[in-house]
């Protein structure tokens, strides 16, 4: 039998990863009210602009126009989750630390003893969680597919910026189980 060190001791379990995902039917759910939202107010604008030029519309017009409203944001919807697919964000936290991605971006891995704090910022779907790492150089940045991490710098200060609003489960929970593991520097 062949036993491998661990690089750290664990105290405790050493299977207690909680992971938060962002579903991709929440995703493109999200993504299609929003395409269609905007979608609709660039087509009454543009019937608007249409009838101030002098072509104003006519009944012809209504049935592209809905099938237009009806199909272009689902298509469009469509192709966004397909471009990314494989690349939307996650966080795991486990005794080791924390490792997350926001959407189409790099990996990056901390450990608790280099976490000074974190915190969510913004509501609904555009909340965001911000980690500060104590010692930059701790992360650890998988290389991989994808851009490097989304990264806030204010002065000295740096910042890692996840998004987080359409995890499952929510951000509130997500912050509850950062609290869990590092309730002296959240």
């Amino acid at each position: 039998m062949v036993t491998v060190a661990q690089p750290h001791p664990v105290l405790g379990p050493t299977d207690d990863t909680t992971t938060f995902i962002q579903p991709r039917g929440m995703v493109f759910v999200t993504m299609l009210w929003v395409i269609a939202a905007v979608w609709a107010v660039c087509s009454g604008l543009l019937t608007l602009v249409s009838a101030g030029l002098g072509h104003p519309p006519t009944a012809a017009d209504i049935v592209p126009a809905a099938e237009g409203v009806l199909i272009g944001p689902f298509v469009s919807a469509c192709v966004v989750i397909l471009l990314a697919w494989n690349r939307l964000g996650w966080l795991h936290s486990s005794v080791h630390g924390i490792e997350f991605a926001a959407t189409g971006r790099q990996a990056v891995a901390l450990p608790w003893s280099a976490v000074a704090s974190v915190g969510l910022r913004r509501v609904g779907p555009f909340t965001e969680l911000v980690v500060i790492p104590s010692v930059p150089e701790a992360a650890r940045v998988t290389p991989g597919a994808g851009r490097a991490p989304r990264m806030r710098r204010r002065g000295s200060e740096v910042a890692f910026v996840v998004d987080v609003g359409l995890m499952s489960p929510g951000p509130r929970t997500l912050l509850a189980e950062l609290h869990r593991r590092i309730p002296s520097k959240v």
